[in-house]
């Protein structure tokens, strides 16, 4: 059986997700597919905007921040959190040689940059048993205890919609197009 989902604007979302709609549209100028088919669900559009707006408050770089989102991204195999992901970071101006090593799941050339994509890959796939070793490397890096609870942070958001991708099918948008993905090596 394949479900259907809506694709709300603001003015057609069920009423508690019509606001909600309405702040996105603000702060993109657009409803972003994904949001569009959260708003199905008023509590996840809006968890979803509270963890995204605290995390971009986290100690954290927006470079940073990014490396946290398209690890996760990588390893749960979003393509439409990939391609929307790649195309912000192109405009945060994240290197193109450290967007690419994202994308390909493959080593970050920048020590720093790489201690967080390593970590950050180690939080997702061993969902959050890291090693002591691994996290003291982590902190060795220069990062701080901090750091690692808004990892976590990171992490729950891209669950939250790289889950729901999957389960919904979400489309890309337009501003994605060049920036399609499949993680390489996946049959998915």
């Amino acid at each position: 059986m394949t479900l259907t989902f809506t694709s709300y604007t603001a003015d057609t979302a069920p009423e508690a997700s019509k606001p909600l709609l309405a702040a996105v549209k603000r702060q993109f100028s657009f409803v972003p597919n994904l949001q569009s088919i959260m708003a199905e669900s008023p509590e996840l559009l809006a968890a979803h905007g509270v963890l995204w707006e605290q995390f971009s408050k986290s100690t954290l770089t927006q470079a940073e921040q990014q490396v946290v989102f398209m690890t996760a991204i990588y390893e749960h195999e979003c393509k439409y959190c990939m391609a929307g992901h790649t195309t912000m970071a192109k405009m945060q101006k994240l290197g193109d040689d450290v967007i690419a090593a994202l994308r390909g799941g493959s080593q970050i050339a920048d020590p720093k940059l790489e201690a967080l994509h390593a970590f950050t890959t180690l939080v997702v796939r061993d969902r959050g048993h890291v090693a002591d070793a691994d996290v003291q490397s982590f902190l060795d890096a220069g990062f701080t205890k901090r750091n690692i609870l808004e990892v976590v942070l990171g992490v729950s958001i891209k669950i939250q919609s790289n889950y729901t991708n999957h389960l919904v099918g979400t489309p890309l948008d337009a501003f994605m197009k060049g920036s399609e993905w499949t993680k390489p090596g996946s049959s998915r």
